[in-house]
């Protein structure tokens, strides 16, 4: 079926009719320049496909096959060096006896011209056992093809894979590989020797993210590889908050300067270009860059090329690099070389290749109108040194994946002997092993193992290298340097320090490349709207947050024990703070409470000593003492507010403020209702003369106490104060404190004694016009004024104060609320005792009752 294929394509290829010719015939030039191919027959036969070259630097003419249009221009340095390697490295393989037992192997050489027709005619030529390139069709030739070795591009190596993957023979990638040959549904069959693609995107991230090149721009060829590189890195760089703002294809036929001049104008600060090169010339993709900023107004600065590919670039054109600070590539690193007796570092040969060694013929077949020349090696190359003939450094990397092929075809045979020898098989007359049988022993190959460049399987056993980022600097005069800056150590970033110097020294610091200067510490980045991520505000870290390192992405929280100091660059422990005695504050209201203490017990001892004379016993001298103690009582209190919070102080200061104020309002209650009652029993015929008494007093106090020690008793069982830490009421404060626990509770005790407050000042204002020399009513009216006033205007100001200065509110209003109470109601008869003893006897005050009846 395929040969009438074939014919029936070789009957429309001839004109049928002569009047049906092509106006612009093509002209094939140099059809003399037949494909070549190397072939040495052996035990098993390696097919090999390479792509050494250079293009032409030329217009393509429309009259000539594009694939004709290449030109080596040193045969020796590029076709027959590659050529040379091959052949001499599976000469030393099979020369040593101790990687090949009994078995010999063979290859076959081609070249594809950078061209997928030529890979197709070479693929078909690998395939084909016949004379003619016919697969499946076996006549002639008896070869056995082992595996299919890929030195050809990127792009080439797709079509190869899918072609050989066809018939199951297995591909051995020699050079770094497209990202999609990893998908094994789709290419079982491809094995790598060298990492994939994306091998250099971390080390490409971890440059950027160490120089801060946040800004950069993007190119690739407008291939598929170009476009996938396009596709998957960008990315993965604005993951690591690097923005790509220039991106563009670059086309491999030709250029324009169009809308790359828009955006070089537009991106000035962009200084970081990262190129993905296959095999467009470097020079090809700088004119354009240099023919834009020619154009471009204003000073440019020098720009950084990161290249994306493993090839060495030869510097020629020294005036195209004019704004162009280096060139940045990658390479793998080394390791040191295994010992290996069989490997010969340089090899000597003749310097006309083909004719010491090959016989060399044209190759034909009828079906075709194109030939080929076949070279069958005739004798083994002479490597030992000689006069006349041309040293070459081997390399050892194509010896070690010869090795490699050795080492896994014998673990291919043990394991078939092995497994006849255990079924009781004959192994004399075996087949030969076939390519799908040699493919699993490929896939535990230890190539990585033993290279000379250090490689080694990741986490998911993919091969991956330690790298090396090699820069060619662009000197002031147009001269180049090159040397190593960097190094890619197991996902590790290096750079080294002496080279960076160098570059000061020269003149040639690192450039910028970023959209705004960073955010220093203390501050955090606000993304502007409408414009890339790398391009951003400056905005102070919120309050209690801060951040140490430049352009943060977000402030960090303080510890609750710690606060950011001015600056916000760091944490800084907060300060334990409460209303301590050594403190002015402290001082001041203790020195008060004293005062008013000593006043108060001075008072007392007044009235102890003149408890006799009319005044004291006209006023009920037994609830006199006993407001006297309480208010003594009240001025102590405070000393439980003061002085660090503890739990036998947090519970006891409020209640025993509150029960303490209860009882001098319920005795101030007492002394208000026994002075109405007095007066009312002064008139004829009323019945109030029995509810005189010291009964009545009692009564009340105990009663109105009573209340108010039930209530703290709730408020102790149910939720009792305790010490607490209020960490962020204050910046910069740790503030012990008492919790109050059920805070209900403590504002109920408050209206308690207001509630008692509010009766006994309601009943002494009725009753401070009843008649008397001396009409104690008058006195409770204002001290209860006075007393209401000062805890009307506590709460107000107890809720909006905070820390320390809430304690001191409360202290004050105790101190201040019972200094009312001493002054109004004792200072009047303490002067009237001590300074108007004439006012101070019966007659006097019967005298001014009578006068008021």
């Amino acid at each position: 079926m395929d040969l009438l294929l074939l014919l029936l394509m070789l009957l429309l290829s001839h004109p049928v009719s002569g009047k049906l010719r092509m106006k612009c015939p093509l002209s094939l030039e140099n059809q003399d320049e037949k494909p070549w191919s190397y072939y040495r027959p052996g035990d098993h036969l390696i097919s090999i496909v390479t792509s050494g070259y250079e293009r032409l630097h030329t217009k393509l003419f429309f009259n000539v096959a594009p694939s004709l249009q290449f030109v080596f221009h040193d045969p020796r340095s590029y076709k027959y060096f590659y050529c040379l390697l091959f052949i001499v490295n599976i000469q030393l393989v099979n020369k040593n006896s101790h990687l090949l037992h009994n078995l010999t192997l063979g290859y076959n050489i081609h070249y594809n011209y950078v061209s997928t027709f030529h890979t197709s005619d070479a693929l078909l030529d690998m395939l084909s056992t016949g004379e003619a390139n016919v697969p499946n069709y076996g006549c002639g030739r008896k070869e056995n093809l082992l595996a299919l070795l890929d030195a050809a591009d990127k792009a080439i190596s797709i079509q190869m894979s899918t072609l050989g993957g066809t018939y199951k023979v297995p591909q051995i990638n020699l050079e770094t590989a497209s990202e999609a040959l990893s998908d094994k549904s789709q290419f079982p069959f491809f094995h790598r020797m060298l990492p994939k693609d994306g091998i250099l995107y971390p080390a490409i991230v971890h440059l950027l993210l160490h120089f801060r090149w946040t800004l950069i721009g993007f190119f690739a060829s407008d291939t598929e590889n170009g476009e996938n590189f396009m596709r998957i890195f960008p990315p993965v760089l604005v993951r690591s908050g690097i923005c790509v703002v220039i991106s563009q294809l670059f086309s491999t036929t030709g250029y324009t300067t169009a809308s790359l001049r828009d955006s070089l104008s537009k991106w000035r600060q962009v200084n970081i270009f990262v190129h993905f090169i296959e095999y467009d010339s470097i020079w090809e993709r700088i004119l354009p860059f240099h023919l834009t900023f020619m154009r471009l107004p204003g000073t440019i600065e020098g720009k950084i090329w990161i290249l994306t590919n493993f090839a060495g670039y030869e510097i020629n054109k020294r005036r195209l690099l004019k704004y162009i600070h280096s060139i940045w590539n990658f390479g793998y690193q080394g390791k040191k070389r295994p010992k290996d007796s069989a490997f010969e570092h340089y090899l000597f040969v003749e310097g006309k290749f083909q004719d010491p060694y090959f016989r060399c013929s044209l190759s034909k077949n009828v079906f075709s109108v194109k030939g080929r020349r076949r070279c069958t090696q005739k004798a083994p190359l002479e490597t030992q040194w000689k006069w006349n003939r041309i040293r070459v450094p081997n390399d050892y990397q194509y010896y070690s994946i010869m090795k490699t092929l050795a080492q896994a075809l014998n673990a291919a045979y043990s394991s078939r002997l092995r497994r006849r020898r255990k079924e009781g098989e004959k192994t004399l007359g075996s087949p030969r092993l076939q390519p799908w049988q040699f493919h699993p022993f490929l896939e535990k190959n230890e190539f990585w193992n033993i290279s000379d460049r250090k490689l080694y399987l990741d986490q998911n056993g993919e091969i991956t290298a330690d790298l090396r980022i090699d820069s060619l600097l662009v000197l002031p005069k147009g001269d180049v340097m090159e040397e190593t800056l960097a190094y890619f150590e197991r996902q590790r970033f290096t750079i080294i320090q002496d080279a960076l110097s160098r570059l000061k020294l020269l003149n040639k610091s690192l450039p910028e490349s970023k959209c705004v200067e960073s955010c220093h510490p203390g501050f955090v980045k606000r993304a502007r709207e409408g414009e890339p991520v790398c391009c951003y505000d400056c905005i102070p870290c919120p309050e209690g947050t801060f951040s140490t390192q430049e352009d943060m992405e977000k402030c960090t929280k303080c510890p609750d024990d710690k606060y950011p100091n001015e600056d916000r660059v760091q944490c800084i422990p907060k300060v334990i703070t409460f209303l301590f005695y050594e403190e002015y504050l402290g001082i001041i209201l203790v020195s008060f409470a004293l005062l008013l203490f000593l006043i108060t017990g001075l008072v007392l001892i007044i009235f102890i000593k003149y408890r006799e004379t009319p005044l004291v016993k006209a006023n009920n001298r037994d609830l006199s003492y006993i407001l006297l103690v309480s208010l003594l009582l009240c001025f102590l209190s405070p000393l439980l507010f003061i002085g660090q919070p503890r739990k036998a102080t947090c519970l006891l200061r409020q209640t025993v403020f509150s029960i303490i104020f209860s009882v001098a309002v319920s005795s101030l209650l007492a002394k208000t209702i026994t002075v109405v009652l007095a007066f009312l029993a002064t008139k004829p015929g009323n019945r109030v003369n029995r509810w005189l008494g010291k009964s009545l007093a009692n009564s009340i106090i105990l009663s109105c106490s009573a209340v108010q020690i039930l209530i703290c008793s709730i408020w102790l069982g149910v939720s009792p104060p305790f010490p607490d830490s209020d960490l962020h009421s204050q910046p910069g404060e740790i503030i012990l404190q008492c919790n109050e626990g059920a805070v209900v509770m403590f504002y109920v005790t408050l209206s308690y004694m207001g509630f008692l407050a509010a009766i006994c000042f309601t009943v002494a204002f009725l009753a401070r016009n009843l008649p008397g020399a001396f009409n104690e009513a008058k006195l409770i009216t204002f001290s209860m004024l006075v007393f209401c006033s000062v805890w009307v205007t506590f709460v107000p100001t107890y809720l909006s104060t905070k820390g320390k200065y809430m304690v001191a509110v409360q202290v004050f209003s105790i101190l201040a609320s019972s200094a009312g109470l001493l002054g109004c109601i004792f200072i009047p008869k303490c002067y009237i005792i001590l300074l108007r003893p004439d006012l101070n006897t019966k007659e006097q005050l019967t005298a001014r009752t009578n006068v008021k009846t």
